[in-house]
């Protein structure tokens, strides 16, 4: 619509027309005055409702709102649309740059595929996401987030400044790197603390916002991003910075006060604790871990009670859910040891991966929001491997182990060393084999039985002889929700965007071609049998089923009607396989690499047909259990 253009011109108009410095200057309202003479607005209006509609569908279904986009200079525009009976804060990333890593990046050709920042946000229960920009060092990041300020249980009172002064949570930035492969990686992870905006007096501040690395580099910089903060509607009355800055000078020594508290006792504890035998020394005994940016935060702050409302129904969802999220540990560059970084919640579904603490952790959540009494378990598992489970405890005082990688249960039954020796002993049936500390959102439990082996070790965590328990009050004052500023908000799981029918159907697509391409090379020409690839979604189905409930069931159908659809002297191969990502080229090269998958594709005889078949399960955060099989029939020749 060339609106920047229209509004310069208009602009423009307006200044020639008018009378003079010896009259009053020009006004916001004059200007609005003039575009609407000029029937602008009832252009942008009409074209922003025609967006709408067309959008309204994914919209109802997804918790993660887009940006809210403004025109460049024309952001006042927008304000008819702002319930003004709601305080907002309008937050406004007007760009990046001295991003240095990417200094050299060419740009990008019109349609060429290149590495992309995506930048997320998270404040008081609500998501935002940015429009993927190329990778460059001055990154055209430009877009507004429309962020709803209200107290708890107060959604419709309009706050005001004295009201919003002790709101301490701060909007979290994840900004994701995302490379021509689709492979994201965390760029960085930042919590800004936007009440300077109730000091300023117009009720609008722009601010550098120094982002930094992650991990190993946390304290290098990886960029700038430039930020305007403004208020809707804006302040009858603003605060002096002499009380802001009290106000967050007392939080800091409030929070400094109780983390040095908890520190010294835990010292103690842990005295106390290497008296009980000095073997416990070397027991995997996990009171403090450092998140992405380098702070060091007790292990029981990265539990919450987390619901997932409608998006998960049942916890071994919940367990299928959370083993689809890649595992990756976390970047080093070089050699070593093993590089520690527990992520925060929001960075860890962001980027869509992490290390087996950030699963176990996730899913540990999740079943104490489905009301089970769950633990983080902290230990080794097969060649001294350390590792990280989760485990739940029944009434009726059975253990079950939930792997996070894989969503496996294990139930878990103890050996008795005092048993006698012809007398039967349960055999060992979980990956398992030490453990040292469990813990939740309330609770952390040592190990100080006399062989902290798993199959040994009776979780009777009431029994003080067997687990030495930290003090409740002492985790409940670093570790309860609000209890410290440092202490990362806790994000909701938004719904899935993605089209699970039309996913599938693209990728299908994608590998029809790529295989007929390759056959192409061979000398090989390709003919598709579409019954047989409608066929094999029965077995997709069912494979998928199993992965989430352990039930098999539906695999007797597919093989009946496998034999109805390929006639007596003809052989059937198939060959099914797992993805975590969409991307056909990578799925493509992974097949491949199969001796079997890729003799079913470069196929040669009589009368033969390929089949292929993709199935795209959706879940929360738009994580994908990717199924794809390849499948051929030919005539056999003796």
């Amino acid at each position: 619509m060339d609106i920047q253009g229209k509004i310069r011109e208009v602009l423009a108009e307006t200044v020639r027309n008018d009378p003079g410095p010896s009259h009053r200057s020009l006004s916001e309202t004059d200007f609005l005055h003039a575009l609407q003479r000029r029937g602008i607005i009832d252009d942008i209006m009409k074209d922003l409702h025609s967006t709408q509609e067309a959008a309204t569908h994914s919209e109802k279904t997804s918790h993660l709102k887009p940006a809210a986009h403004f025109v460049d200079d024309v952001i006042h525009l927008k304000k008819p649309s702002i319930d003004p009976s709601r305080r907002c804060l309008y937050l406004h990333v007007l760009g990046g740059k001295a991003f240095l890593e990417h200094l050299q990046e060419p740009e990008p050709l019109p349609g060429q595929a290149c590495s992309t920042f995506t930048l997320y946000l998270h404040f008081r229960n609500q998501r935002f996401r940015s429009k993927p920009v190329p990778c460059a060092c001055e990154p055209d990041l430009k877009e507004g987030f429309l962020l709803e300020i209200h107290r708890d249980g107060e959604g419709n009172k309009m706050v005001d400044a004295t009201s919003m002064l002790p709101m301490c949570d701060p909007v979290h930035f994840v900004l994701i790197k995302t490379d021509t492969s689709s492979e994201t990686t965390l760029v960085s992870s930042y919590f800004l603390d936007w009440r300077s905006v109730l000091s300023s007096p117009s009720g609008k501040t722009c601010i550098a916002v120094e982002l930094m690395g992650v991990g190993s580099e946390c304290k290098l910089p990886a960029g700038v991003l430039t930020v305007s903060l403004e208020l809707y509607p804006p302040l009858s009355e603003t605060l002096s910075s002499d009380v802001l800055r009290t106000q967050q000078s007392l939080e800091r020594q409030r929070t400094a006060e109780k983390e040095r508290l908890f520190l010294v006792y835990a010292k103690q504890w842990w005295r106390e604790f290497l008296e009980i035998r000095p073997s416990h020394q070397s027991k995997l005994v996990k009171i403090f871990a450092q998140d992405e940016n380098g702070v060091n935060r007790p292990v029981c702050s990265y539990v919450r009670v987390l619901r997932a409302g409608r998006l998960l129904e049942s916890p071994r969802q919940a367990a299928r859910f959370v083993s689809l999220l890649v595992h990756q540990k976390a970047p080093v560059v070089g050699g070593g040891a093993k590089q520690e970084q527990w992520c925060t919640l929001l960075a860890f579904l962001c980027r869509g991966k992490g290390d087996c603490e950030d699963h176990a952790t996730l899913l540990c959540s999740l079943l104490l929001g489905f009301g089970l009494d769950a633990y983080v378990c902290v230990g080794t598992k097969a060649k001294g491997a350390p590792h990280a489970w989760v485990l739940t405890r029944g009434t009726d005082g059975s253990i079950t182990f939930w792997e996070s990688l894989t969503a496996h249960r294990y139930l878990h039954r103890a050996i008795d060393p005092d048993a006698p020796p012809l007398a039967p002993q349960p055999r060992p049936s979980s990956p398992y084999r030490t453990v040292g500390c469990v813990f939740n959102h309330r609770s952390f439990l040592a190990n100080c039985q006399p062989s902290d082996a798993v199959e040994l070790s009776v979780f009777d965590f009431q029994n003080p002889s067997r687990w030495k328990a930290m003090s409740e009050e002492a985790l409940k004052s670093v570790c309860a929700p609000g209890s410290t500023t440092s202490l990362p908000p806790v994000p909701p799981l938004c719904a899935p965007s993605l089209d699970a029918a039309a996913a599938s159907n693209q990728l299908e697509l994608e590998l029809r071609y790529l295989v007929s391409e390759h056959r192409k090379d061979l000398d090989l020409f390709t003919m598709w049998d579409d019954h047989l690839s409608y066929l094999l979604s029965s077995a997709l189905s069912s494979y998928e089923l199993e992965r989430s409930t352990g039930v098999s069931c539906g695999n007797e159908e597919f093989q009946d009607a496998v034999r109805r659809a390929v006639p007596d002297g003809h052989t059937f191969k198939g060959f099914p396989i797992h993805f975590l990502h969409r991307h056909a080229r990578r799925a493509f090269s992974a097949c491949l690499r199969s001796p079997f998958c890729e003799e079913i594709i470069c196929c040669r005889g009589d009368h033969v047909r390929l089949a292929v078949r993709v199935r795209v399960c959706v879940c929360p955060e738009d994580v994908c259990a990717v199924w794809l099989m390849f499948a051929c029939k030919y005539r056999s020749v003796l």
